[in-house]
């Protein structure tokens, strides 16, 4: 198993992996608002290989918190055959041990806190996402102190 960049020649297998761990249905969800006709930022969208086979995947995106950056973390799977193994752990870890160095130290996602607590996040109390989210599953992870408001697409262009 290998950690390396998703391509774009990956997506068919990324999409289907989606899928098959969250359902076809997963795009009605409401985090999937934010990412309407937004790319993801390329440098925290990994996959997990077996040879030529995705086995996990990770993507982030590109939101705002009133003046805040802040990536969207999500959706993160692992194919059913290899949970169990750390793998969604691993890409989880890696991304937050990249972010901030690369100037975006808060990231936030909609999850279960008693899974997500063991990699530092923490429920955002005044971040509000899009309806219906429960407020409980809104997480954040780095410097969320002081920060309220509605979460929002970041449509601006990245910086390089």
């Amino acid at each position: 198993m290998e950690l390396t960049p998703e391509t774009d020649a990956d997506t068919p297998q990324v999409e289907s992996l989606y899928d098959l761990c969250f359902a076809p249905g997963r795009k009605a969800l409401s985090s999937y608002r934010l990412r309407d006709e937004v790319p993801p930022v390329p440098a925290f969208c990994s996959v997990i290989r077996d040879g030529d086979i995705v086995g996990g995947a990770i993507r982030c995106w590109p939101i705002r918190v009133e003046d805040h950056d802040a990536l969207l973390l999500g959706p993160v799977a692992v194919h059913p055959t290899r949970q169990g193994e750390g793998l969604g752990g691993l890409m989880i870890r890696d991304v937050l041990a990249r972010a901030g160095g690369a100037g975006w130290p808060r990231v936030l996602l909609v999850g279960d806190a008693p899974y997500y607590e063991r990699f530092g996040f923490r429920r955002l109390n005044g971040v509000v996402m899009p309806a219906p989210t429960n407020p409980d599953r809104v997480l954040g992870f780095g410097p969320w102190a002081g920060i309220r408001g509605r979460v929002r697409k970041r449509l601006e262009a990245l910086p390089d």
